[in-house]
């Protein structure tokens, strides 16, 4: 563009207006004259300095870059422990902790092996390992966000903020300890950090849309997406070679270069250990509710149940490495359901080269991808599960499975439904809290 033509250096303001070139200089020559006057305004002697006006209006911009959530004010969470699905409602308190408190969250520390009592066997893996950063950050921008400790500046040092646990420590004590530490002295340290026994494990003050927001944003990295493409790749080609009728199954069966289409599978979160039968005998005796423990043959009867079933179909069960010998699983099954778990899918030497919660993320991804998901809905990974295929179903604009084939629908096997099959199974969207879904219960929305 010609200068010259538009906007001589002699008549810079009497330039037209319609010129871009024009409106860019005046827009300059404005905010020039505007910082003038603020250095002056800002100082008495009118001797601040120009790097010092530079940092705030930086930092103005910075404080406002992300919707409003703090960058230069964090959070500090204790390792996550538990279970998988445990570990992803806890790093959401965490987050939505962080989100009240106007502050980033920085990036936690999971817990890879499975240890409930046993605090200092617990083998911590960084967050990045399992879930990717950054695309956290982009996915979440504006609701939520992680920070690195590299970030931190050590300005104002870091404040403990004791959380409690057990009976005296209520939900109504939680919250109004985050309340008054939300614009309380507290708020003037850089860090605040949370200490207490597994702080975020106990108390929900949020929405389940707020819960579902922050799991949306959580993507598994690509190693761990990599490993489950190449367990549902084996379960879909061992269903088409069952379906072509061209021969027997092979565990190393190969259907590269088939023209068949893959076929549909059903994912069953089968919940028989030994020590979860234990655990849900007590839970029906004290919560009054007969519908939480279900047996191998009460399973296999309600999933053989299932209407639309198009035979043959293969059934991955989703079961503990304790039960892989367990061949009683295996047997049983409706004629045209032909059940597989990963020893004999010829997989568990993927799952073997990682820790506990590298398999329990492999195994969450084929049951979420799965064409049925079955599962308990006392079960926090069933009920995870179920919450991310709720949200997919609503994304196109699926509200209600009651009645009606859908795409994606679950079902809870613990809770038989007129015919003695397995409930079908939504998430209500618009519970108050999560305990539903942490807990579990028999009230469950199709």
């Amino acid at each position: 563009m010609d200068l010259s033509s538009n906007c001589k250096p002699s008549r810079v303001f009497g330039c037209h207006l319609t010129s871009v070139t024009c409106r860019c200089l005046a827009l300059v020559t404005i905010a020039l004259f505007f910082r003038v006057i603020l250095l002056h305004s800002f100082s008495a002697n009118g001797a601040i300095e120009w790097n010092n006006l530079d940092f705030i209006l930086s930092r103005s911009l910075l404080l406002n870059s992300d919707g409003g959530i703090r960058r230069d004010k964090f959070l500090d969470a204790p390792q996550i422990v538990w279970g998988l699905n445990n570990q992803k409602i806890a790093f959401a308190r965490a987050c939505l902790t962080a989100r009240m408190l106007n502050r980033t969250l920085l990036m936690p520390s999971l817990s890879a092996s499975l240890f409930y009592k046993e605090i200092d066997r617990l083998q911590p893996i960084s967050f990045d390992k399992v879930f990717q950063f950054d695309r956290f950050n982009s996915l979440c921008t504006g609701f939520v966000r992680l920070g690195r400790y590299s970030d931190l500046k050590n300005q104002s040092g870091i404040y403990d903020l004791q959380k409690g646990s057990g009976r005296k420590w209520t939900v109504e004590r939680d919250l109004e300890q985050l309340k008054r530490s939300s614009g309380g002295p507290a708020d003037k340290y850089e860090v605040i950090r949370i200490v207490g026994k597994n702080p975020f494990l106990w108390h929900d003050h949020w929405p389940a849309k707020d819960y579902a927001r922050v799991f949306e944003c959580l993507a598994l990295v690509d190693e761990i997406v990599k490993e489950a493409d190449k367990v549902v790749s084996k379960i879909r080609q061992i269903g088409t070679k069952l379906r072509s009728k061209t021969g027997p199954v092979e565990n190393n069966f190969d259907a590269e270069g088939s023209s068949l289409p893959p076929a549909p599978y059903v994912a069953v979160h089968m919940r028989v250990e030994i020590d979860w039968m234990i655990h849900c005998k007590k839970l029906e005796l004290r919560s009054g509710i007969s519908q939480i423990c279900s047996s191998k043959q009460e399973i296999m009867e309600r999933v053989g149940k299932i209407v639309s079933f198009e035979s043959p179909t293969v059934v991955y069960l989703a079961v503990a490495d304790s039960l892989l010998n367990d061949s009683s699983i295996l047997g049983g099954w409706k004629k045209g359901l032909l059940p597989f778990e990963k020893k004999k899918l010829g997989v568990d030497g993927i799952y073997k080269k990682y820790p506990y919660l590298i398999q329990s993320a492999i195994d969450y991804e084929v049951c979420s991808r799965a064409d049925i998901f079955v599962g308990n809905s006392f079960s926090t990974f069933s009920s995870i599960v179920v919450l991310e295929r709720t949200q997919k179903m609503i994304r196109i604009g699926t509200t209600s499975s009651c009645g009606i084939d859908v795409r994606w629908p679950s079902y809870a096997y613990n809770i038989p439904d007129e015919s003695n099959g397995p409930q079908k199974w939504m998430t209500n969207m618009s519970d108050s809290s999560l305990k539903a879904i942490s807990y579990g219960s028999n009230v469950i929305s199709c």
